[in-house]
């Protein structure tokens, strides 16, 4: 079987190529990947090349393949598998392969499965340790969006606050307070949707962002007159203030924050808006490694305040995605700004820093450039293609949907 994959060779040397993929073996499977979310931590892969902690030294003559948000179906079935795995099924694997004792991960260190693929392998060890998750959804996207998603429901699940025996208590609490800010990005925008639908009911969720546009946008998208029937008070508030935040907690400060940037001044506001028993997440990754700020220690004590930091997720916060998914209880498409082919994919990476808007979608047997939703309709004046796909993502709301997807698969 042949495939066509981005390999990453060496730092910034990324080169599209077609390759033989050796016969599956009786514990293997082989699957066919069909789409794959750009990450950020793919460009920092491309720029540190073998300096990567997840690289291998000898990347320049075993190259790997890069992506590790992908969703795929499987074409062919190994024979230990036979009763376990059907041909056709959506399936997706955790990037971290923990099992391993090594920093090995998908799309960093394999050189036969990865995300910005045609094709790959399922090795034998990756399918007995139970990574190989399958996914009941109508459309591919959702199942590239698994893992950030899962990174998101991490953040929640790490928070924590203390019982009255002074004993921790893990997770959004109950019925309280949230400040999501800085939360209008892709990370920021699933954090509300997974706010409002998971499994954590709190009271009131306040977003933050000094972007209006962006703001706007995550207001159009989630209604707080639909959270007010689920009962939450869902507020979007363009501000840096902290007295005008703890205004709107109603005085109280806010049980669970979170900084979705890794700005010195927006974690310095998540300390200032803490309730007592508050819990700051600190979510964002900065890149320097020195990076502080002041935080109030006298309330750390009196106030009894918390700091967490999650980075990544588990399989076990995958599976619950999985089943957010499978439920139609969040919709991942709210983080998609950007579609693109497997021609898209170099450039895509290496200049992901620089490309605004929200995470950009790969779809690996097509060839697109990668293309901002919002430019379809002007484009759809020249290709009719294009008008098509405008229409049907104004249908819903302006995003990405498994109608856009089934279309764009059958076009181009």
């Amino acid at each position: 079987m042949k495939t066509t994959a981005v390999r990453l060779y060496g730092k910034k040397d990324l080169r599209l190529e077609e390759f033989e993929l050796p016969p599956i073996k009786e514990g293997e499977i082989l699957i066919k990947i069909i789409s794959d979310s750009v990450c950020m931590s793919t460009y920092k892969t491309a720029i540190q090349g073998e300096d990567h902690i997840r690289v291998p030294n000898n990347v320049a003559d075993q190259p790997a393949i890069i992506g590790h948000e992908f969703c795929a179906e499987i074409v062919e079935v190994g024979s230990r598998w036979k009763d376990d795995y059907k041909v056709g099924e959506k399936v997706i694997i955790p990037p971290v392969l923990g099992y391993l004792g090594t920093m090995d991960t998908i799309g960093y260190s394999f050189g036969e499965i990865g995300g910005d693929s045609t094709y790959s392998l399922v090795y034998e060890h990756i399918v007995e340790n139970g990574y190989l998750l399958k996914i009941n959804s109508n459309a591919f996207f959702g199942g590239s969006l698994v893992e950030p998603v899962s990174c998101v429901l991490r953040g929640f699940k790490a928070t924590f606050h203390l019982d009255e025996d002074g004993s921790h208590i893990t997770g959004l609490k109950e019925g309280g307070k949230v400040a999501l800010l800085a939360a209008c990005g892709p990370m920021g925008l699933e954090a509300i949707d997974c706010a409002l639908h998971g499994d954590y009911k709190p009271s009131m969720i306040v977003v933050t962002d000094l972007d209006q546009a962006r703001l706007d946008r995550a207001k159009r998208i989630f209604d707080p007159a639909e959270a007010e029937k689920q009962g939450i008070k869902l507020v979007f508030a363009n501000t840096a203030d902290p007295d005008e935040l703890m205004e709107i907690s109603g005085g109280t400060g806010y049980d669970d924050v979170f900084a979705y940037i890794a700005v010195p001044a927006v974690v310095e506001l998540a300390d200032a808006i803490l309730a007592f028993d508050g819990c700051l997440n600190f979510f964002s990754g900065p890149i320097d490694k020195h990076f502080s700020v002041p935080l109030n220690f006298y309330n750390v004590h009196y106030a009894q305040h918390h700091v967490a930091g999650t980075s990544g997720s588990t399989t076990d916060d995958m599976k619950d995605v999985v089943r957010y998914i499978s439920e139609s209880r969040i919709n991942p498409a709210v983080m998609i700004t950007h579609i693109g082919g497997m021609d898209a994919v170099i450039d895509t990476t290496l200049n992901f820093p620089h490309l605004s808007g929200g995470k950009k979608l790969i779809y690996t047997h097509i060839n697109m450039p990668l293309t901002a939703i919002s430019d379809f309709e002007e484009l759809g004046r020249t290709d009719e293609r294009f008008k098509t796909l405008a229409q049907i993502v104004k249908e819903h709301n302006g995003l990405w949907c498994a109608e856009a997807e089934e279309y764009l698969l059958s076009k181009f």
